[in-house]
């Protein structure tokens, strides 16, 4: 019904509100699925033009374009915003929309919970992005909020905790959602067992959020009577000890960097099986691999911290579960392999961001790997090889998944295919523009450059000034993909029924365990 003024409709039923009343009261889950997906992309553009504005300042030594306390606010702020307003929103909208289709549900279980933990993250946003314009400027603490730097500073300091906490609930609110929607509102018949890996990855996802993110309330809430209430839990001149606070964060944060790859991987086991047109090799495994990597996640948290001189009995823990960590991941990485091999492969644009991701998700696990040695990360902490590290598994990882799963879905969501040529130059600028900003941090990191600074010696120009062209040619890829996505909801090529059915024959639409019969050796049904 177009006219709102129509309130009721011919039968006396109340007419669904238009225009923005639709979209801020809207119970759908495809409808909140979209709004977090919109969330995440304007925060992509707002949080990617910071990254543009940091390695501007990089292109060379000296203090070019802004104070230094200016560069450190960029620093957190991209931080914050990537992790709480890009990848965790985009992977969230990717539930909504996929995970009631995948299980046969015919909506979330709980409906109006899901707009209101979508609508908690705008104001979350704002917030934060409110905070440059407050007195001293937003947090330049670093994402991480570590005291002592956190224990001064101005209000904003305070808004960033109160933030977090917004965020942190919206998380909570929507994975009681998506667990109570995925073990109560299966179709009959559907198995824990047979479900899509994208449905598995999210479920042991939103455990790990239930689980952590008190544990970051709680810190920042210490955080906040420690700046206030004269407690002391995080200030050393009252017996408190700035160490624990990082215990306290990363034993979230470790979990954290899960919560932001485990639905990447759910995604691209939903992809490559599809274009190798082949099952997903080794199903329970991987459901198995991703539980693992979920429990072997909380007993690995300190080795963010092998600086601060713990016992080496302790370095040798976290040395070693850290490494194992990497097994089950490397049993994931083997399975999409296996998948491939040997399938009849076609190269649309999701496959060939799904096969950059396997690729490139592997570089960043194997420099994870090398700072998983405490010798070694002693040398590299704070340098621009974690830098290098965390953006291959971030952007490679998580981005490019989500790039992957938007051109997989789009069709389905849209009824329209995408421009396939758009697409391609799209995948190819930001392949080689990502690799070109951050490869060169390796060699940055391990010659000595410190991360988080807007000044360096004058040895690390030439990779600098490489980092900061890969940047901008990566960053002004990302208009190409505004572009298409517009242009695919406006219009375009009809999408089919079954938008990725190839020329060979049959889309595994739902990786699990592959279905008896072949269309070939169906039995005729009577």
């Amino acid at each position: 019904m177009s006219d709102a003024a129509h309130a009721h409709d011919d039968h006396g039923h109340h007419a669904h509100p238009t225009g923005i009343m639709r979209w801020l009261t809207t119970t759908n889950h495809k409808d909140i699925g979209s709004l977090y997906l919109w969330f995440s992309l304007i925060m992509l553009f707002t949080a990617g033009s910071m990254a543009l504005l940091i390695r501007s300042e990089l292109f060379e030594p000296g203090m070019q374009l802004m104070h230094p306390d200016f560069f450190n606010q960029l620093t957190t702020m991209h931080g914050l915003i990537m992790i709480f307003g890009v990848i965790m929103p985009a992977f969230t909208g990717f539930a909504n929309w996929q995970v009631p289709l995948m299980i046969g549900a015919p909506d979330m279980a709980f409906p109006r919970m899901n707009n209101w933990s979508f609508w908690l993250l705008p104001v979350a946003g704002i917030m934060l992005l409110g905070s440059f314009w407050l007195p001293g400027g937003a947090v330049a603490g670093g994402w991480t909020m570590y005291p002592p730097l956190f224990i001064q500073g101005g209000v904003s300091y305070d808004l960033t905790i109160l933030a977090v906490h917004i965020m942190g609930l919206s998380s909570i609110m929507g994975s009681i959602n998506i667990i109570t929607t995925i073990l109560n509102m299966r179709a009959p018949g559907l198995t824990l067992m047979k479900m899509p890996m994208f449905v598995w990855t999210w479920l042991i996802t939103a455990y790990l959020l239930i689980a952590t993110m008190p544990v970051l309330a709680g810190a920042v809430t210490m955080l906040l009577t420690d700046r206030n209430f004269g407690t002391h839990f995080f200030n050393a001149a009252g017996g408190g000890d700035p160490v624990m606070f990082q215990h306290i964060f990363w034993f979230f944060g470790h979990p954290e960097v899960y919560i932001l790859i485990l639905p990447a991987f759910g995604i691209v086991s939903q992809i490559i099986p599809t274009f190798a047109r082949k099952p997903l090799f080794g199903y329970a495994s991987m459901v198995y691999a991703t539980g693992s990597i979920a429990i072997l996640s909380f007993i690995v948290w300190a080795h963010h911290m092998f600086a601060v001189g713990m016992p080496v009995s302790a370095q040798l823990f976290f040395m070693f579960s850290t490494m194992l960590i990497a097994v089950p991941t490397g049993v994931k990485v083997f399975n999409w392999v296996a998948t491939m091999w040997k399938g009849s492969m076609t190269f649309e644009t999701p496959m060939l961001f799904a096969i950059a991701f396997v690729c490139l998700f592997t570089i960043g696990g194997f420099s994870g790997l090398v700072l998983a040695m405490a010798p070694v990360d002693i040398q590299l902490q704070d340098t621009y090889y974690v830098v290098a590290h965390f953006h291959y598994v971030l952007v490679s990882g998580a981005l490019f998944s989500i790039f992957a799963g938007i051109y997989f879905w789009l069709p389905k969501w849209t009824g329209h295919m995408y421009n396939e040529t758009l697409g391609k130059v799209h995948f190819w600028l930001s392949v080689i523009g990502m690799n070109i900003v951050f490869f060169p941090m390796h060699f940055l990191g391990l010659a000595g450059m410190p991360r988080r600074i807007p000044d360096y010696a004058l040895q690390f120009t030439e990779f600098n000034q490489i980092a900061t062209v890969g940047a901008f040619i990566f960053g002004f890829s990302q208009l190409i993909f505004l572009v298409l996505v517009l242009k695919t909801i406006k219009g375009g090529a009809k999408a089919s029924d079954r938008v990725w059915e190839g020329a060979q024959g049959l889309e595994w639409t739902v990786p699990s365990p592959a279905p008896y019969h072949t269309f070939e050796t169906a039995p005729v049904v009577k």
